[in-house]
């Protein structure tokens, strides 16, 4: 199996409950505190490439970030280039293979990286 990279944020429960998803099946991951080490420009469009899903699903979009920019039909460069200046609005958790990336929306989402090797 790819190296696993969890994007984590301790403070959110739906990232802790991924992490003690992944460490009480005993996987072998690393974690990026994306708040601590924000993802740049680049490092963003390749995570948004490995998703099944489009860009706008990296967004929390409810964050006041995000609506006091007033984006009415986002697209990649708007959500990328928010994301970037605003760390804390990437969802979370997002676990990554390197091949492929899912948002833990629920935390169990996670689990189908593991299964689909």
């Amino acid at each position: 199996m790819a190296a696993l990279m969890l994007y984590h944020n301790p403070r959110c429960s739906k990232s802790r409950e991924a992490l003690a998803l992944l460490e009480a099946r005993g996987v072998d991951f690393q974690i990026r505190r994306y708040l601590d080490e924000p993802l740049d420009q680049e490092e963003l469009r390749a995570l948004a490439s490995r998703l099944d899903a489009p860009c706008e699903s990296l967004v929390r979009t409810n964050e006041a970030e995000w609506k006091a920019l007033q984006v009415t039909e986002p697209d990649e460069a708007t959500c990328l280039g928010a994301i970037a200046e605003y760390p804390r609005l990437l969802q979370r958790p997002i676990l990554d293979r390197g091949d492929r990336a899912v948002i833990g929306r629920p935390p169990e989402a996670i689990l189908t990286l593991l299964d689909s090797e």
